[in-house]
């Protein structure tokens, strides 16, 4: 199944706080929501996907934990970007400086700020354009590097501002750059 976007536009033009609320009341299913408002219903990962996410995060959750520069999400986080879309990466990482400038009720509900580095790995359900739609979006609101793995192709594309876009064949590792000093993605357990 692949997601479904939902153009609400000539229906109802739905607040943050109540876009929060309707995810809230629906924790089964994952919402995201474009920056013109269409609702976008993505649904769940199978086992092998949400097992690779979760080896992913590990990684870069173990990584922050050595250096404490920062905060990882996980793929279930939202986050409130810039241009007004609520997008939820697959793993993120936002500086701490940045974190701690948002209130206590901005931290606990979808943080209005975009994160330094993203991840998004493409599941059978998952559309490449769209994906790489989104991939530019992270980079359009001030995502300083993302990462978007390829299983299928055994590609890895890597998203910098102000740079084309880098196509890695089958890499064993993949850096965090200047972005995340000293990161290094070992893509093994992915492939």
């Amino acid at each position: 199944m692949n997601a479904l976007t939902v153009n609400l536009e000539s229906v109802i033009e739905m607040t943050d706080e109540q876009f929060f609320k309707l995810c809230q009341k629906n924790r089964e299913l994952r919402f995201e929501r474009t920056a013109n408002g269409d609702l976008i219903i993505m649904p769940p990962t199978g086992g092998e996907t949400g097992n690779r996410n979760a080896g992913i995060t590990a990684q870069l959750w173990i990584w922050n934990e050595q250096n404490k520069q920062g905060i990882v999400f996980d793929s279930s986080t939202c986050f409130k970007l810039p241009n007004g879309a609520d997008r939820s990466p697959d793993a993120s990482w936002l500086k701490l400086e940045r974190w701690d400038v948002l209130t206590d009720d901005e931290k606990q509900k979808f943080p209005p700020i975009c994160p330094d580095f993203v991840i998004e790995l493409l599941s059978p359900s998952d559309s490449l354009k769209t994906t790489q739609e989104k991939m530019k979006e992270y980079i359009d609101n001030g995502v300083g590097l993302g990462i978007l793995i390829n299983r299928k192709s055994r590609q890895v594309e890597i998203y910098r501002p102000g740079k084309e876009i880098e196509v890695l064949e089958s890499p064993a590792t993949v850096s965090g750059e200047d972005v995340l000093k000293g990161f290094v993605l070992n893509l093994g357990m992915i492939w």
